[in-house]
């Protein structure tokens, strides 16, 4: 399990260690591993060091400290190495080892950077430009120039202490840059240890960035690698051990890995039947939109259940059977079933019997995937109600420390539901705030409502009531297409039933389910990787991908 945190948690566990004179050797492992992952990328690109272009941005402190460190260590295997100084406070250990191994300085003025018709570009075999480099006193053209012919740009702007965005005239160059290495073109960009304007703790963006192909990040991963908007903008991300040993308190974050998934998968005893193995029940689908019924049913009955119960009108049930005739279909009411779990929401059209379902669903205590059309059936928590912090508890079922009756729920809204839903609670929150930071919206959303929310997104965030979060990015941008959703859901709802990620059926650990669903769900986007994608083959691909978890 990759585990995350924040700026100051990676600040206390580097503390003991500065306090004991060893600030220097943690810069020095930590510029090490910043240019083996710049070599690693060299290879990747069919080069090695000696005779690359290498173009470092160095801001104040240790980052930049770091990344002059490397830029050395490049420099000292042949590699032409240029640094664009945009701070007079730059580390003067780091400045004077770059110097040594023959690497190149520019220094940046206040003034504005020119029009990009303005910028010259270097030539693989002459100067920048085809001229001598720019005074010293600005070397911003030349340090473009130099840049649109490089192989490698490392950003050691902003660090771990970075708070907001880029200023000027740092900022303007950056924005240069982002147009240069535009759709992949041009010099693949290495940041060091966050890229600068990314929020180390929070994954929200202030622009310009420029994005990464890999980040090159020290002692620990921090939350802000790991969530939207932010993570988008990281490439590959590379935690480089420098020594601080296990880091003190819980992590602020979770992400599960192959060997997890791999472990939580649930797994049939040799004695058992359709009824131990989990039933799970879906209630979803109307006249309207009778497809959502279809996609989370096949779901759902790929992943292996017991069985699958479906209700719903007598047309929609028709369908259903057509396409999975192992399905039981019934019209009658939640409490008269015995199902492990639900899924309530999907393709639900407004008032009505399968509302009805629904709410009854809800309201019945066990295990409850909220989706699309119930989730305006869901309230706020007794806690939230007082504005009380959130509970304490462990994030089981059943723990008599969740407040307000609905720590059965799995609510798993896309940003525009998620924000409908807060304003409905009397908490506004905008979609596009939403969406800027996503895992504190699912935090504060499951706050609220007492609830485990899982928000939907290119990074999925998964916040249980008791502050445990999860982020997930296993799939790809061709999962945004109708019917996904619905998928999802039925893949949710099997796994509740069949009891993955611990408890035995009917008591799954509702925070750890949803991301092994969400994994799983993003993972069937990978199976056929180029070809264009509908929700309707996914299902299809549920047991290969399975299967491939297992090894």
């Amino acid at each position: 399990m990759l585990r995350a945190y924040t700026a100051a948690a990676v600040r206390a566990a580097e503390q003991p260690l500065l306090d004991a004179g060893l600030g220097p050797e943690l810069m020095i492992r930590a510029a090490h591993g910043l240019a083996m992952g710049v070599r690693r990328v060299l290879r990747e690109r069919g080069q090695g060091v000696y005779g690359a272009r290498v173009v470092l941005l160095i801001g104040s402190g240790n980052n930049g400290g770091d990344a002059l460190f490397a830029g050395a260590h490049l420099a000292a295997g042949g590699a032409r190495t240029t640094a664009l100084l945009t701070t007079a406070r730059t580390h003067p250990d780091a400045l004077a080892a770059f110097l040594k191994a023959g690497g190149r300085v520019m220094r940046l003025s206040a003034a504005p950077v020119p029009a990009a018709a303005s910028v010259g570009t270097a030539s693989k075999d002459t100067g920048p430009g085809g001229a001598a480099p720019a005074p010293e006193a600005d070397g911003r053209l030349a340090f473009l120039a130099e840049a649109s012919a490089a192989d490698i740009v490392v950003d050691g702007l902003l660090g771990t202490g970075g708070r907001g965005g880029l200023r000027e005239p740092a900022a303007s160059v950056v924005a240069r840059l982002c147009e240069i290495t535009m759709g992949g073109a041009g010099p693949s960009v290495v940041a060091c240890d966050v890229p600068s304007g990314v929020d180390v703790s929070t994954g929200e963006v202030h622009g310009p960035v420029l994005a990464a192909r890999l980040t090159v990040t020290f002692g620990a991963a921090k939350t802000g690698l790991l969530c939207s908007p932010g993570e988008q903008l990281c490439g590959e991300v590379e935690v480089v051990d420098i020594g601080l040993g296990k880091m003190p308190g819980p992590p602020d974050v979770c992400r599960l890995e192959t060997a997890d998934l791999t472990a939580l998968l649930p797994h049939p005893e040799a004695a058992a039947h359709k009824y131990t193995r989990g039933v799970a029940g879906i209630i979803a689908g109307s006249a309207r939109y009778p497809g959502a019924a279809l996609l989370a049913v096949a779901a759902a009955s790929a992943c292996g259940p017991g069985m699958v119960t479906y209700l719903g009108d007598g047309a929609v049930s028709a369908a259903v059977h057509l396409r999975n005739p192992e399905v039981v279909c019934s019209a009658q009411q939640p409490g008269e079933l015995h199902v492990q779990a639900w899924l309530a929401g999907p393709g639900i059209d407004g008032p009505g019997e399968q509302l009805d379902r629904a709410r009854a669903a809800i309201a019945s205590g066990l295990p409850t995937v909220v989706d699309a059309g119930a989730l305006g059936l869901v309230g706020r928590a007794a806690h939230a109600a007082l504005n009380q912090p959130g509970p304490a508890a462990s994030g089981r079922l059943g723990d008599p420390s969740h407040a307000g009756g609905q720590s059965n729920l799995l609510l798993t809204p896309h940003a525009g539901e998620l924000s409908a839903l807060l304003a409905r609670l009397g908490t506004p929150m905008g979609r596009e705030a939403i969406e800027a930071a996503p895992l504190a919206a699912a935090r504060e959303a499951a706050r609220i409502t007492g609830a485990t929310v899982l928000l939907k997104g290119p990074t999925t965030a998964v916040a249980a009531p008791n502050g445990t979060a999860f982020t997930q990015a296993d799939g790809t941008a061709s999962l945004a297409t109708a019917g996904s959703g619905d998928t999802l859901g039925g893949i949710l709802v099997a796994l509740l039933a069949m009891g993955a990620a611990g408890g035995g059926p009917g008591e799954p650990d509702l925070a750890r389910t949803a991301v092994l669903g969400a994994a799983l769900h993003g993972r069937l986007a990978r199976e056929a990787p180029g070809q264009p994608l509908s929700a309707g083959v996914l299902a299809a691909r549920i047991p290969v991908v399975w299967a491939a978890l297992l090894g």
